[in-house]
């Protein structure tokens, strides 16, 4: 027979174990699906530490930040599945079937109350970002290189040159240098670095690592084996400017080119999607456009911290967790408008009449000196909040007192501006 439960969560990454975790606490079944071996996500890769600052009060590593959601999870009656990859899903009864496939069950089904697609996000390659050559080896993204040091031991190049000044590449550089290898320079096409300030500071000023902005690389050399890159300078359309042309010999190049939330499963649904984030739009439950379906962690937006990654997956679970066990009541869901220097906000929507305070994450279009956040509905100033230091690579949180937004009145509005007399 088909095995029901209240609550499915795809995914045991950080946003994935905290979501069953929550979902377990408020009293529904759960069951969590993993394409790995092992809870973690990728957090077991990362053995640098800084994690669980905000959550645990304390500086962790990866595997140890893992580690403790792992044993939360193995102390609830969580149904834990490895190896198993979600295929197909489609709506049934007010809930969805899912087909899985794992080594030990084949083929099988599950039906779920509700839904967490906790699935995390993916990198970039060369070939998305069309670099020109053959496809020699020693070409690797971040993960990938940080994978075979931290968790297999092997060392991807000796002579290596960084793309992208992603936060995992800036703490790749150290790692490289750490091992021995001459790490060149990091390159990014951009302005201004798109990894955190820390990070640039510990990973590459500590170590006398150069970042070359407005730098990309246009050219790989080599066949079986990389032998060089092609570096340019960019002009303000980031278009390489060839007369600026300099060859690099290395043997590795790795990429820290982007991020793109894993979201391809959920298309068949038609799921309304975030052009920016790539990941689904989602109310302060964060629930989607798909009622049943909560998206959380980097599969909704890419996170700089693994704490609100955690932060999100308790939120997603144990409104799952309520929408499983039929006890959340239809209501009027209205759009979160963005105006002036802002990037991208979450959650797009805000479900009404609601109380309580939900975080609203956001990042700004440009780099700021001083700003300052404004939430209003018509004239009324509902939030207004003075912020420093502002920076795309850098995510910001603020709280918002949902009893103050009136459900019938107009269009509420978030938008970032200068303050008076401070220039970006």
């Amino acid at each position: 027979m088909k095995q029901e439960y209240d609550v499915v969560v795809i995914g045991a990454g950080p946003a994935g174990l905290a979501a069953a975790v929550a979902a377990s606490d408020k009293g529904a079944t759960v069951c969590l699906a993993e394409r790995e071996e092992r809870m973690g996500g990728i957090l077991k890769q990362c053995i640098h530490d800084g994690f669980g600052l905000i959550r645990f009060k304390e500086k962790l590593t990866g595997p140890e930040y893992a580690w403790r959601y792992e044993n939360m999870v193995k102390e609830r009656p969580v149904d834990f599945l490895s190896r198993t990859f979600l295929t197909t899903m489609k709506p049934e009864n007010g809930g969805f079937d899912l087909s899985f496939v794992n080594p030990e069950k084949g083929v099988f089904s599950v039906y779920a109350g509700s839904l967490v697609m906790a699935m995390g996000c993916r990198e970039r390659t060369d070939r998305q970002i069309f670099l020109h050559g053959e496809r020699p080896s020693g070409i690797f993204t971040a993960g990938q290189a940080q994978d075979f040091i931290n968790l297999k031991g092997y060392m991807p190049g000796h002579k290596c040159v960084i793309l992208g000044s992603g936060d995992i590449g800036l703490i790749m550089a150290r790692r490289l240098t750490l091992e021995g290898a001459e790490v060149q320079g990091v390159y990014e096409i951009g302005s201004e670095p798109s990894g955190l300030t820390r990070n640039i500071v510990q990973c590459l000023e500590d170590y006398n690592i150069p970042l070359q902005l407005e730098t990309t690389v246009t050219e790989i050399h080599g066949y079986d084996r990389l032998e060089g890159v092609t570096i340019c300078r960019v002009d303000k359309n980031k278009i390489p400017r060839r007369e600026t042309a300099v060859r690099i010999d290395c043997d590795c190049l790795i990429l820290s080119v982007g991020l793109i939330p894993e979201n391809d499963i959920l298309k068949p649904l038609s799921v309304k999607m975030d052009p920016v984030t790539k990941g689904p739009v989602v109310d302060q439950n964060l629930e989607t456009s798909f009622p049943g379906i909560f998206s959380c962690g980097n599969a909704l937006h890419v996170n700089d911290l693994v704490d609100y990654v955690s932060e999100s997956g308790h939120l997603a679970g144990e409104r799952a967790a309520l929408y499983g066990k039929k006890k959340i009541q239809v209501k009027r869901r209205i759009t979160l408008n963005t105006a002036g220097n802002i990037q991208y906000a979450v959650p797009q929507n805000l479900t009404l009449p609601a109380k309580g305070t939900v975080p609203l994450f956001f990042r700004p279009l440009r780099s700021m000196g001083k700003g300052v956040a404004i939430l209003k509905q018509g004239e009324r100033i509902i939030l207004k909040k003075n912020l420093n230091w502002l920076k795309p690579s850098e995510m910001n949180r603020l709280p918002i007192d949902l009893s103050l937004i009136d459900p019938d009145g107009m269009t509420p509005v978030f938008s970032l501006e200068n303050r008076e007399g401070v220039h970006a």
